[in-house]
């Protein structure tokens, strides 16, 4: 049995990869490539790279976002003297969108349990962009005055400094999440907004995320 010298293997056939993620996903990187289709592969596959590689310093700062958020209504609920859990208290002021996202998170968290749903599964089971439409302007009077001691480090305690960059991160998170392309975005701004926002909660947090990233190693190696 004879093996196949390594000279004669055959390039991939770009044509028939191309149809497997298919040409109208892939129009942008031939046009951005002059038509040349191997090219065009190796930018979508340095999406990719870039997509996995903001993707964990982007779940970094959904779970810290999320705890310093949630430690923040904790303490809101302990100083009105309420022994409910704020997201099952009718009295914390959430509206329609955020009382449907807990239903959802608490269904989810309770699927296949017995008993009593620890409050940690329900408040992981709180997407992204729950948390982000906290930190909308409709709670601007109502929970912003609590919610702003989870950012002690932010240059001042005006909603719009926290909510622009996690807004902006909510978007393009949501990108990777359904495999969009963002090689084309303001990626090095992207990485910054994720150390902004770890900043003002705590620059420890911002400075562990940063060492272990690949973002920059990947954006120096773009093709």
């Amino acid at each position: 049995m004879h093996s196949t010298p390594p000279d004669s293997i055959e390039p991939p056939d770009d044509k028939a990869v191309i149809e497997l993620i298919s040409p109208d996903r892939l129009k942008p990187y031939l046009t951005a490539c002059t038509g040349d289709s191997t090219a065009a592969l190796a930018l979508y596959r340095w999406n990719s790279d870039l997509a996995a590689a903001f993707f964990e310093p982007l779940g970094h700062l959904e779970i810290m976002l999320r705890n310093a958020l949630d430690a923040r209504l904790v303490d809101r609920q302990q100083r009105r003297g309420h022994t409910t859990e704020w997201y099952i208290d009718r009295q914390v002021p959430l509206g329609g969108k955020a009382r449907g996202d807990i239903a959802q998170a608490q269904e989810r968290a309770e699927r296949g349990g017995t008993g009593t749903t620890p409050r940690g599964k329900v408040i992981a089971e709180l997407s992204f962009g729950f948390w982000r439409f906290l930190l909308a302007r409709q709670y601007k009077t109502s929970l912003w005055p609590d919610l702003a001691g989870a950012f002690p480090h932010a240059p001042n305690r005006a909603l719009i400094t926290v909510e622009n960059p996690v807004k902006r991160l909510h978007q393009f998170r949501n990108r990777i999440a359904h495999h969009e392309g963002i090689w084309h975005l303001p990626l090095k701004a992207r990485r910054d907004d994720i150390q902004t926002v770890l900043g003002f909660i705590e620059p420890a947090a911002a400075t562990w995320v940063a060492d272990g990233s690949r973002i920059n190693d990947v954006l120096a190696r773009r093709p």
